[in-house]
């Protein structure tokens, strides 16, 4: 399951990962009625193991936790910025509700900004600091910035989509360089989750 909802209380199981998305409406920003399909660039969804010598070489995200509220170690990675929303918080490493309540969670073993494969983060909506309370205000174009110990890396929002809480296929890497922020939706409730998709440049 997709953890990011402080109140959260079910067993989390392992679920294959689907190899298709449909394509879904881009939620309208605050200052716009209009919705438009979203688009996404060559690469940005998993390629087939078989594809390419390289493909063996990506990250491989390791299954969301059994026991969301188990400690785990607070490792700070860095700085992750969306002007559009204005959050600038520590990015930390791992996913369980201990330390999405500090802070932007690095789903474990998924690539690391800048890096080929899909750097996979998720955060608070209504809760601790709720840094990705407006995330359905983000829209095409708009950057996430990740300043970590190896550089400055702008990605760029292409899409958002709609999910259900067992859809762990967008932890899957890509041959791109890609990012992907995920949350509870809608705020208050953990029926679904909102997925906004990046890529880098």
């Amino acid at each position: 399951m997709l953890s990011a909802c402080a109140f959260e209380s079910q067993t989390y199981v392992d679920v294959p990962p689907a190899v298709t998305r449909p394509t879904m409406p881009i939620p309208p920003t605050p200052a716009s009625s209009t919705t438009s399909p979203v688009t996404f660039p060559p690469g940005l969804f998993p390629v087939e193991s078989s594809t390419t010598l390289a493909v063996a070489s990506l990250p491989k995200p390791v299954a969301s936790p059994r026991d969301a509220r188990a400690p785990e170690p607070r490792t700070d990675l860095g700085i992750i910025e969306i002007p559009r929303i204005g959050i600038k918080m520590t990015m930390l490493e791992g996913i369980r509700l201990t330390t999405l309540d500090r802070g932007p969670g690095h789903w474990p073993g998924t690539a690391m900004p800048g890096k080929a494969g899909n750097v996979v983060v998720a955060g608070h909506r209504t809760s601790h600091t709720k840094p990705f309370r407006h995330l359905e205000a983000l829209a095409p174009g708009d950057e996430v910035i990740f300043t970590m110990p190896d550089g400055r890396f702008v990605y760029r929002v292409v899409g958002t989509e709609i999910v259900t809480p067992d859809r762990i296929d967008i932890t899957n890497q890509t041959s791109a360089k890609t990012a992907t922020l995920f949350a509870c939706h809608p705020p208050g409730s953990t029926k679904q989750r909102i997925v906004v998709h990046l890529v880098l440049g």
